[in-house]
């Protein structure tokens, strides 16, 4: 078994690299003046089973190139088995027809990924299931709850768990946060909003009992951070005592520091499926969460022809 890392990666890789004590293959990834990447794997892998590790996370199109790239080179190598690992699954939004003579762009990067080499893709918290189904090889979406539930184990205290209330931010998330609400034996809300017109929310309505409640706000994704502000600022208006948010994939495009840092949030956590700038990692209401043990297990898991699934029993 060996791991590689595209440059989207590195920090996560090394991470999950410690994490199975086991170093990182070389590999040379350059571009030349007109930005083509130029990739050398500096290592025999030929009948190895490798593990590649890349995000496709902003420069969305240069590291899916990178990722298809490398996995070229793997497969002329000989490679035995190549697990694409994409801790964050880029253009996952675009899961299916907006309107007329729109794309399916997941389906599409789907198909560049399986027709480069990929024998099997290992990915966390896609933003929509039917994803998976997309993949016409063996798929493993992993899950973020683990982290967050250990995080908010360790944070709140015993006190404090007793009135926590999760709080889905559209219908499409109330799965997610029943999951963990129920591990904390705690109530679930709904935000409620609509969208006057793309890329704008409107907070409509919340469903639930917010008054006096630490509520803490569950989603896959954050960009720009507008429509989450919003919803914290709802859930405040109606008596919430404070709002803290859970995200597994911090996009965090601009003005998202900005927007959080006015807001009424508390806290924003995000795990390390993004390798964050420094106007991120210096911003007081932002805070990181690893999730190299999880990949790293399901890496082990999955190198051993064990159940992936038993992580999450």
């Amino acid at each position: 078994m060996k791991l590689l890392s595209g440059t989207a990666s590195q920090g996560l890789a090394t991470a999950i690299a410690d994490v199975l004590d086991m170093p990182l293959t070389d590999v040379n990834i350059e571009r030349f003046r007109d930005q083509e990447i130029f990739v050398r794997i500096n290592e025999n892998v030929r009948g190895e089973d490798i593990f590649l590790i890349q995000s496709t996370s902003a420069p969305a199109n240069d590291h899916l190139m990178e990722l298809l790239i490398i996995m070229d080179a793997l497969l002329r190598a000989s490679a035995a088995r190549i697990t694409a690992v994409i801790p964050y699954f880029g253009y996952s939004r675009q899961d299916r027809k907006v309107g007329g003579r729109t794309p399916i762009s997941a389906k599409l990067v789907a198909n560049l990924i399986s027709r480069a080499g990929a024998d099997r893709v290992l990915t966390l918290d896609l933003h929509a299931g039917q994803i998976q189904g997309f993949f016409d090889i063996p798929t493993d979406n992993l899950f973020g709850q683990p982290v967050f539930e250990a995080d908010i184990r360790s944070e709140y205290s015993r006190k404090e768990l007793k009135d926590i209330l999760f709080v889905s931010p559209d219908t499409g998330g109330v799965v997610r946060a029943r999951a963990l609400a129920k591990k904390f034996e705690a109530d679930i809300a709904i935000i409620d909003k609509r969208r006057p017109k793309a890329g704008e929310s409107e907070v409509m309505n919340i469903i639930g009992d917010v008054s006096g409640r630490s509520c803490i706000i569950l989603d896959d994704i954050i960009d720009s951070g507008g429509t989450l502000c919003k919803a914290a600022a709802a859930l405040v208006k109606h008596g919430a005592k404070d709002v803290s948010a859970y995200i597994t994939h911090g996009v965090l495009s601009d003005p998202a520091v900005a927007n959080i840092t006015k807001s009424e949030l508390k806290e924003v956590v995000i795990t390390d499926t993004i390798t964050q700038p420094e106007k991120v990692k210096n911003c007081s209401k932002v805070r990181e969460v690893t999730v190299s043990k999880l990949i790293g297990e399901a890496i082990r898991r999955i190198a051993n022809a064990e159940s992936v699934s038993k992580l999450f029993d």
